[in-house]
């Protein structure tokens, strides 16, 4: 055999052996944005006894999901006693430390941590909500309170910082506080921030110079600011506590505004946390109170309309989604998201109509103000992960023709308590292979990668 065909034997069986690329998960979830899993490889069904536990770290209570780059995961959580009067505590505040934890992602092994002391004036006390956010060699983190870092990723030493309330002159923080995930757009970061025309502000993602400020907003909600391209049109999309907008990303001008949800006195300031989703020129947004409003972006402009919206429904909302974290996802014409008993429904895209539902996620029993979040796997098909706010993770098929459940493992216990029962509040991350997920006392590292002989 000669030496060029001795080495294409061996580089075949290299690739044959060696593990698919694996992807990280720098940011709210993951590397665009949108929840899907990209990464080949991974489990179609759990091993008998669940997926292998390599490691587990202690962390405290708080919100934000981790992120995971170049080796290392970010998570934040908070230094402090809990408050046993919530009320008292939103007036007088609950001193104690926002920290910033850096961990070797093989390991779990703790590689540095920044504390910060923060006086929390906020209902839901616990910690800090939005997921650290990774870009090259800084990681930014944004406390509940308001006050944005960018530090180094190799030793957490402070780049620059902000303090939201101190320097755009909100008088008080939101109910509960600070938790838009910021996100990255070319050299700038864009981050909620509120107080006079800033309830958008891009920042210069190197020095923290402020690019430009948009839109007065009272309250500026806790949905994620997302940039969505239609049409050929980039678009930054705010879903702010009463409109749903289009922004310019490179100056924020103003594009178009719609109203969601109109003032109607049911909840103020408005529950709008879950992801704007995007399909095509079809925009979805959904809150626990308001319901579903689905958009329309125009082909030839950039500007909205409503193609169909939910009725008022106080009871419940029994024929649309009302989310309340977890965002939908939306395949091949249809809508998949939880309602906010935690029944799964199916809609058609163009008219909102039920083509199913089941309680099958909640085991069959309606959990008020239950989170699911759905992470798709690969760009098509039909298979999902499915994190349940009882630290439950569920593989399965979803289709218009229905949900079948493949496989579910307990992953952590619920360690927060909220509206009559335990729960877990927090996005996992899902990267090389693995799913990494959090509670009140611990980082938990799970292999899901697929055993190949």
């Amino acid at each position: 055999m000669n030496n060029a065909r001795r080495i294409t034997l061996l580089f075949g069986c290299m690739l044959l052996i060696s593990p698919a690329v694996a992807d990280d998960w720098p940011q709210w979830m993951g590397p665009k944005r949108d929840g899907v899993w990209r990464e080949s490889g991974i489990v179609s069904n759990f091993p008998p006894n669940g997926p292998k536990k390599l490691w587990s770290a202690p962390v405290n209570a708080g919100y934000t999901g981790p992120a995971v780059a170049n080796g290392r995961v970010f998570v934040m959580d908070r230094v402090a006693e809990q408050p046993k009067d919530a009320r008292k505590a939103m007036v007088e505040g609950v001193p104690g430390e926002e920290r910033i934890l850096c961990l070797d992602a093989e390991t779990g092994e703790s590689l540095w941590e920044r504390k910060f002391e923060v006086l929390y004036k906020i209902s839901y006390p616990a910690g800090p909500r939005a997921t650290p956010l990774v870009d090259e060699d800084v990681v930014y983190c944004l406390g509940a309170m308001g006050h944005l870092h960018c530090l180094n990723v190799a030793d957490g030493t402070t780049v620059w910082k902000k303090d939201f309330m101190k320097e755009f002159g909100m008088e008080r923080p939101l109910v509960w506080g600070w938790s838009a995930h910021p996100m990255i757009d070319g050299n700038k970061l864009i981050c909620l921030v509120g107080g006079k025309d800033a309830g958008v502000v891009a920042f210069d993602k190197k020095t923290g110079a402020e690019i430009w400020r948009s839109v007065d907003a009272e309250e500026i909600g806790y949905a994620p600011p997302v940039l969505y391209e239609s049409n050929g049109k980039r678009q930054l999309i705010v879903w702010h506590d009463v409109a749903v907008r289009g922004l310019d990303p490179a100056t924020g001008k103003k594009l178009w505004n719609i109203p969601f949800p109109a003032y109607d006195g049911i909840q103020r300031p408005a529950v709008t946390i879950a992801n704007p989703t995007l399909a095509g020129n079809r925009l979805f947004v959904s809150d626990f109170y308001n319901g579903s409003l689905m958009l329309e972006l125009a082909e030839d402009k950039a500007d909205a309309e409503e193609l169909w919206s939910s009725p008022k429904d106080i009871g419940g909302h029994k024929d649309t989604i009302n989310t309340l974290m977890g965002a939908a996802v939306i395949r091949d014409g249809h809508l998949y998201g939880f309602a906010g008993t935690g029944e799964m429904r199916c809609l058609k895209v163009e008219t909102g109509e039920v083509v199913w539902r089941n309680l099958k996620a909640v085991g069959e029993k309606p959990a008020l103000f239950a989170t699911i979040f759905i992470v798709p796997v690969g760009e098509s098909g039909n298979r999902y992960f499915l994190y349940t706010d009882q630290g439950e993770l569920i593989i399965a098929n979803l289709s218009p023709d229905g949900y079948e459940e493949v496989a579910r493992v307990k992953l952590l216990d619920a360690t927060s308590f909220a509206r009559g029962r335990d729960v877990v509040w927090s996005h996992p991350a899902f990267a090389n292979r693995r799913v990494y997920a959090r509670n009140d006392k611990e980082l938990a590292c799970f292999d899901l990668s697929k055993s190949e002989s």
